[in-house]
């Protein structure tokens, strides 16, 4: 790892660590504490394992896009692979952003795949994963409507919910009509990039224009095939949506080994919309999404600030090095079978 990645990730890490300390202290630290030493191993051993059926079910999800973009991987492989691309987001400012293209690497080196086509690979599965996550989130939040009044923070929730629905549909709709264009514009702006990345930084020769076309048309073509075969699309999309349950049911397990017991469906839209904040420039969100969730389930389910903050901390807190320590071992060890 070079100087600079260790600095990104040391300033990462000091920057999520200093807003969980306030976060904590304009909480209650003592609170928090009081709550958490009331919490049921068993039940949080069992959201542990829930968390473990998650990397589960979206290791699936990324075995069925490499199937269909021909890339030979078993079960078992594909599932190491995306719990090793759990560590590379947990370690990588912006999250899935920073991590894609280390998982990329990762799929390309322990399958023989291309790069492009193991970028489109984990890019297929992140975009895949999205469309469950607004559906649950507009489930969860009608379900809420129709049960209890919104207050007025909650109208302004329902209100982004929707909104953020809409304009995902409406940008993944004009992403697919000009994809060709999309295409071109994509080689174009590369090429300059690239160059001036051959210039400055020594032994890095930039692909050729032909090459470099004929890879961006590479990761285009095994997008679009993800997209165009039904059969695996809907199977892809029904493991990605067991892998959202299965985070959803993780914490509402965590609240209930403190005690207290919240609907079953508000979690449906505390994670995933909790995971929009994961653009903190920490690793993997860590403090923005904590503090995202903590505000969502007091303000829909009436739990306390301290009850709250113990479960997120069970959940996300715990669970974020959790998954980064799977995680790590999956990567360590895929490459030990590749070699």
């Amino acid at each position: 790892m070079r100087d600079g990645d260790v600095r990104a990730l040391v300033v990462g890490f000091a920057t999520a660590a200093a807003i969980l300390a306030v976060l904590f202290w304009v909480v209650g630290i003592d609170e928090v504490a009081a709550a958490l030493s009331r919490a049921e191993l068993d039940l949080v051993a069992l959201a542990a394992l829930l968390m473990v059926a998650w990397m589960v079910a979206w290791g699936i999800t990324l075995k069925i896009v490499l199937t269909v973009i021909g890339v030979e991987a078993g079960v078992l492989k594909a599932v190491l692979i995306y719990a090793a691309a759990g560590f590379a987001n947990n370690v990588t400012p912006l999250g899935q952003a920073g991590g894609e293209p280390i998982t990329a690497l990762l799929i390309a080196d322990v399958t023989d795949a291309e790069y492009e086509t193991g970028l489109a690979a984990i890019a297929s599965v992140d975009a895949l994963n999205f469309i469950p996550s607004m559906t649950l989130a507009l489930v969860g939040v009608a379900y809420y409507a129709i049960n209890f009044d919104f207050g007025r923070r909650l109208e302004v929730l329902a209100a982004g919910v929707v909104g953020l629905a809409v304009v995902a549909v409406l940008l993944a709709a004009l992403a697919w009509r000009y994809r060709y264009t999309l295409e071109e514009r994509v080689v174009r702006a590369l090429g300059p990039v690239l160059r001036a990345v051959g210039r400055v930084v020594p032994r890095v020769t930039p692909p050729d224009p032909d090459d470099l076309a004929d890879r961006v048309e590479g990761f285009f073509g095994a997008v679009e095939r993800v997209a165009t075969d039904r059969r695996s699309f809907l199977a892809a999309l029904t493991f990605s949506t067991l892998g959202w349950l299965s985070q959803a049911l993780a914490l509402w397990v965590a609240i209930l080994a403190l005690g207290v017991s919240i609907p079953v469906y508000v979690p449906l839209f505390v994670i995933p919309l909790g995971t929009t904040a994961s653009v903190v420039p920490t690793p993997g969100g860590l403090g923005g999404i904590e503090t995202v969730h903590i505000l969502l389930l007091t303000l829909a389910t009436g739990v306390t600030a301290p009850v709250a903050t113990g479960a997120v901390t069970i959940h996300r807190i715990g669970g974020f090095f959790f998954v980064t320590g799977l995680g790590a071992g999956a990567a360590a060890f895929v490459r030990t079978w590749r070699r």
